[in-house]
């Protein structure tokens, strides 16, 4: 191999010489002689490169199993500020009360700073609700309760269209639709005692049985739109009835407990409201679930009429008898 490349070198370098002689022709000199032109032998280093080896690395991430979470965005907007009992005072606080309940689907008439009979209704609902004490007064927990929900009150029913329901135990009326709540509203259903009293459109005719609003499934059948109507055991005011003479109406007393003969009392504001709504037409379902409240003593008898003879004594000074009228 080193011979090769030195025959190379020298080959190379008379080309050099005989260029060098073409060119130096055109001078006076003439002719160069090549055989006395020395051979300069050229030494190459030859060097070795190891081939060059290339070495990949590939990074090996394990990636985990995709995780996909839910956040559930709650149904009411959380308070900056937390409520404060009021009782049942009138202000700014009791405005902002008004408004919670509101958004928690418990419906009053306005937000206007008022505790009024509507805002006691709903609160009282929102009490039985969430089973704290029913005062109608805003206490500490009741407070504490209003600030921390997240979600609207709901029924049972998830069923299409609208669907009342009368929930006996919590002594709640839900107007839902579709699963989703409309309005709640505080309720007094039947008491579950016996009762006597005298039927107010015929005053001689006693009405006695027991206080029960029956559960089942029922509708909306026939409805009477304005006022007051007098029933048998007193007045109502607006009814819809769904089971024989048992009606959502309006009353002036809707307390705490259970204690109508039967109907499902509501107030007449929350009255007035359903049917300004539209959301309770006639064959809207009605569905009463819960449990009665146990009488107390045995049934009432009917008191029986007597009729009592009386004989006036005659006065001898007069000549005309006279008989009782």
């Amino acid at each position: 191999m080193s011979m090769l490349r030195h025959n190379r070198v020298v080959a190379g370098s008379l080309a050099l010489l005989l260029t060098a002689s073409a060119c130096a022709s055109d001078s006076a000199q003439g002719p160069t002689d090549l055989s006395s032109v020395p051979v300069v032998e050229s030494t190459t280093t030859s060097t070795t490169v190891p081939p060059t080896t290339t070495t990949t690395i590939v990074a090996t991430t394990t990636v985990p199993p995709t995780t996909t979470t839910t956040t559930t965005i709650p149904e009411v907007t959380p308070l900056m500020a937390p409520l404060v009992a009021v009782g049942q005072k009138d202000g700014f606080e009791t405005a902002r009360i008004q408004e919670r309940l509101l958004e928690l689907g418990f419906w009053l008439m306005l937000v206007d700073g008022d505790y009024g009979t509507t805002t006691k209704q709903a609160v009282m609902a929102f009490q039985k609700y969430m089973g704290l004490e029913a005062t109608a007064s805003v206490d500490q927990a009741t407070a504490d309760a209003l600030t921390l929900s997240t979600t609207r009150a709901v029924g049972q029913s998830n069923e299409p269209g609208t669907l009342v329901e009368v929930d006996k135990d919590k002594q709640v009326l839900f107007i839902m639709n579709a699963g989703k709540l409309l309005w709640a509203l505080n309720i007094s259903t039947g008491s579950g005692q016996y009762f006597l009293e005298m039927n107010q459109k015929d005053l001689v005719t006693w009405e006695t049985g027991r206080s029960l609003t029956p559960s089942g499934r029922y509708k909306i059948n026939r409805e009477k739109s304005e006022g007051w109507w007098d029933g048998d055991l007193g007045q109502i005011y607006r009814p819809k009835y769904f089971n024989g003479g048992i009606a959502i109406h309006g009353s002036k007393k809707i307390p705490n407990y259970p204690a109508s003969h039967g109907c499902v009392r509501v107030s007449t504001s929350a009255m007035d409201m359903i049917w300004a709504s539209g959301f309770i037409p006639k064959k809207t379902p009605v569905w009463v679930y819960g449990n009665d409240i146990e009488a107390e003593g045995e049934p009432p008898v009917i008191p029986t009429t007597t009729t009592t003879t009386t004989t006036l004594p005659v006065d001898p000074n007069l000549t005309t008898t006279i008989a009782p009228a």
